[in-house]
């Protein structure tokens, strides 16, 4: 109980320190003196403030300056999360390549240490890439394993982020009773990390306006057009002028909503608002989806709208689909897939050592014990004390080793190795 308010006063003191885009440097420091895991991980959780999906060159940044440190600290905590950054500020400048290589290499050095809390930030990220190209099994795949190792850690903040993000997923796959199932689970989880103190306030301004967006496209789908016109309305109720990213996302979903429900003004409203929000910006790949309605809307009554809007959607799309990313990120995810296989696979074998080791501790004693027991009650061998005593010794030895060999999962796992 001690060990868990140190940790959640240390993340509210984090809060307060990182409020602002020019205290980074005092939170990496912090980051550094830090001797405790746990503290680390709370306080870099801690740097995802809103403009995490808003300002690339602020994430790099972080990035950049992580990284150097963990050279000079040779840590691998800093290093994991260091690239985590890198890797989500190129995915907001729409480099989905580079930004993969980023977070490949995070998930590599958090599975160094076993830190399960480490993972689930650097699976959560990376699935995001994969989840931005609408590659939506690999997406929740990544998710799943982000919630099952936050869950098994102590970082609560990740496993409501990645019930959100699979919200999300689920409703692109029209798995709506999923995407709903998620989404409010991610509500609960953000609302019980306020009530309890474990974080701020400013953390719903990157979490409720993504959450009522999936719960407000998840009712327009299922045709409930008032539930799903208030679910957008409190997303942008919760949703910062300046978020740049969200804002997009839940005026491209009121746009696709109100052309399902066949009112052409608002669609095309709020459609040519989500483009305005990113045009000539970092994140202009986002204008690809209300692009594309415009596009089908002018396409039989404008032909100059028409090919405006095809255009913007051409530029746009090709930044997360040209043939070349969509090459190099199939083999990235290829190599990753079979390097994950050859881990399952080497987990496994050194588990049946464990137990193949345990069984020959199990049988050695076995053998040493039967033969300590015929010395001293046999009564045709004659048997003197030093002999008595060495197998004696070896015997307790062999213990100590099946003890070792029973006990060391649980040690590492408990210890982070």
């Amino acid at each position: 109980m001690k060990k868990i308010l140190i940790l959640v006063c240390l993340f509210i003191i984090a809060q307060n320190l990182f409020a602002q885009k020019a205290n980074v440097d005092s939170v990496i420091h912090a980051i550094t003196i830090s001797k405790n895991d746990s503290v680390k991980i709370a306080l870099i959780t801690g740097l995802y403030t809103p403009e995490i999906n808003n300002d690339p060159d602020y994430v790099i940044d972080i990035g950049l300056k992580l990284l150097k440190q963990s050279e000079a600290d040779k840590n691998i905590i800093e290093e994991s999360s260091a690239n985590t950054f890198l890797g989500q500020g190129y995915r907001l400048l729409g480099n989905n390549v580079r930004g993969l290589a980023y977070h490949q290499k995070a998930i590599a050095l958090a599975e160094q240490i076993n830190n399960p809390s480490l993972l689930a930030i650097a699976e959560n990220q990376m699935a995001n890439i994969y989840k931005d190209r609408d590659e939506s099994d690999k997406a929740i795949q990544l998710y799943k394993s982000a919630t099952a190792h936050a869950q098994q850690g102590d970082n609560k903040f990740f496993e409501a982020a990645a019930y959100s993000n699979l919200g999300y997923v689920y409703l692109a796959t029209n798995s709506l009773d999923s995407s709903m199932i998620f989404s409010q689970k991610a509500y609960e989880y953000y609302r019980h990390m306020i009530t309890t103190q474990v974080s701020s306030e400013a953390i719903l301004q990157t979490a409720l306006p993504f959450i009522f967006g999936n719960m407000a496209n998840v009712q327009s789908k299922l045709g409930n057009s008032q539930l799903a016109i208030s679910y957008y309305n409190m997303a942008l109720a919760n949703c910062s002028s300046s978020s740049a990213k969200y804002l997009t996302v839940i005026y491209t979903g009121l746009a696709q909503h109100y052309q399902s429900q066949h009112q052409e003004d608002s669609a095309e409203y709020y459609a040519r608002k989500a483009i305005a929000i990113v045009n000539n910006s970092p994140l202009f790949y986002l204008s690809s989806t209300p692009a594309q309605l415009l596009s089908d809307m002018y396409e039989n009554n404008n032909c100059d709208s028409t090919l405006k809007y095809a255009k913007i959607f051409k530029t746009a799309n090709d930044s997360l689909f040209n043939n070349k990313a969509n090459q190099q990120i199939q083999l990235m995810t290829f190599d990753e897939d079979l390097r994950q296989q050859q881990l399952a696979q080497e987990k496994i074998k050194t588990e049946e050592r464990r137990h193949q080791n345990i069984q020959f501790a199990l049988i050695a004693f076995g053998i040493i014990s039967f033969i300590v027991i015929f010395l001293l009650f046999s009564r045709s061998i004659v048997a003197n004390e030093r002999l008595i005593s060495f197998f004696g010794i070896l015997g307790l030895l062999i213990v100590f080793e099946f003890v070792n060999l029973l006990l060391h999962p649980w040690l590492a796992s408990f210890t982070h190795e």
